[in-house]
């Protein structure tokens, strides 16, 4: 008909490339340009921002299986990292819909901006459902995720980067992660309307060293909320550096990457660490690597744990709580030596959540008990810690609540 505008089909102006050449055509959000890296999928419905930040995420592409992502906005109090300039945490997202203007008091920044500003790259506009299916079925992919405002892009080359990706197995990104210098932490849990407040030092009652593998902020906050001074220190720091600081607890943190390369030079640290009896506990990247100077192994998973709904029974107590996750690496429950006791396990798939050693204040956990998903289902795996070291002072327990 004359007069008729042509049909028309907007150029995609996002790809994701996976390694097997499968191309997924979107549009881009955030930051331009393209990164290799591992595409997951997370299960939760909240805490975006949070999750984006963890530094457990680097080296990897979030999918967001929630369809609306973005719509409260973006601000200073709830990113994870502990350093944000140096922008530790996920390197690309994946959401289903365009991003809504915020709503929500607490928004400071819409979060296109916000990716920007953090250079994380995204990609909407695709089946997020069908995405998340795929990498079920066949696992974490490796891929490439690129972003161009004009829409060029050069398949070939990108398809070559994705399938030249040597992916996660093996990379040491501990290193990246941490912050990379000692400094202290006083900083204790967010209040409802009235933020963060500082430990101040006539609270404190017990010193804890975290080993910074890519530490969560929200850890070390819920040790200041508990009176602890802590002490941060980067993952490479030696067993000597660590009790010259003459600790009550020692804190081996999460963090990004496969736990046998990071566990090349922190392995040994760590197995001196527990000769020496202080009362230890680790979390996801920090469990993994316990599990290993122990001398158990650890696994690749087919796609990981990610997302806020995951139930792990507790088989000290017998009870099951909703955790929050984050790994794609398991710890080989077959694998535990005589003498380590498997204290917590996924009802998922049945992998390894946590461990103890027999007769010494040692234990870990693979799931986030800061992330309060249940909402705080896990906060007791704090108190069972400072217990330990109150035990080892002579001092009455807190209730584990």
């Amino acid at each position: 008909m004359t007069g008729t505008a042509p049909w028309t089909t907007a150029k995609p102006t996002a790809l994701l490339v996976l390694a097997d050449g499968t191309v997924i055509e979107g549009k881009g959000i955030g930051a331009t340009g393209k990164v290799q890296a591992e595409v997951v999928f997370n299960t939760a419905l909240t805490g975006y921002e949070e999750i984006m930040t963890d530094p457990s995420y680097l080296g990897q592409i979030v999918t967001f299986t929630f369809p609306h992502i973005g719509n409260i906005g973006a601000n200073d109090e709830d990113i994870e990292d502990l350093t944000p300039a140096a922008r530790h945490g996920a390197v690309g997202v994946i959401f289903k819909a365009d991003i809504t203007d915020p709503s929500s008091y607490r928004a400071a920044k819409h979060l296109d901006a916000w990716l920007k500003a953090r250079g994380i790259i995204g990609l909407y506009g695709i089946d997020t459902r069908a995405l998340t299916a795929w990498i079920r079925e066949n696992g974490a992919p490796n891929a490439v995720i690129a972003h161009d405002p004009n829409g060029v892009f050069n398949l070939d080359e990108l398809k070559a980067e994705a399938k030249a990706w040597s992916g996660l197995e093996g990379l040491d990104l501990a290193k990246v992660a941490s912050s990379g210098q000692s400094s202290r932490w006083s900083e204790k849990p967010w209040v409802w309307d009235e933020g963060y407040d500082e430990l101040a030092e006539t609270e404190t009652t017990h010193h804890v060293v975290a080993l910074d593998f890519g530490v969560k902020r929200n850890i070390l906050r819920l040790f200041a909320g508990l009176g602890c001074k802590v002490t941060v220190m980067p993952a490479t720091t030696s067993a000597e550096e660590v009790l010259a600081q003459k600790p009550d607890g020692i804190f081996l943190s999460n963090g990004p990457g496969d736990p046998a390369a990071t566990g090349e030079y922190a392995v040994p640290v760590i197995k001196d660490l527990i000769k020496s009896d202080i009362p230890l506990f680790g979390i996801c990247l920090g469990h993994q690597m316990l599990g290993l100077a122990l001398g158990a192994k650890t696994e690749k998973m087919h796609q990981g744990h990610h997302g806020a709904n995951h139930p792990v029974k507790d088989h000290t107590t017998g009870k099951v709580e909703i955790v929050s996750m984050n790994h794609g690496f398991a710890v080989d429950s077959k694998s535990l030596p005589e003498g380590v006791e498997e204290t917590h396990v996924s009802l998922f798939d049945g992998t390894n959540c946590g461990l103890r050693v027999t007769g010494k204040p040692v234990f870990s956990v693979q799931h986030h008990p800061e992330a309060s998903p249940g909402p705080q289902d896990s906060h007791y795996l704090f108190r069972r810690f400072i217990n330990l070291v109150r035990e080892k002072k002579g001092e009455p327990a807190l209730a584990e609540r």
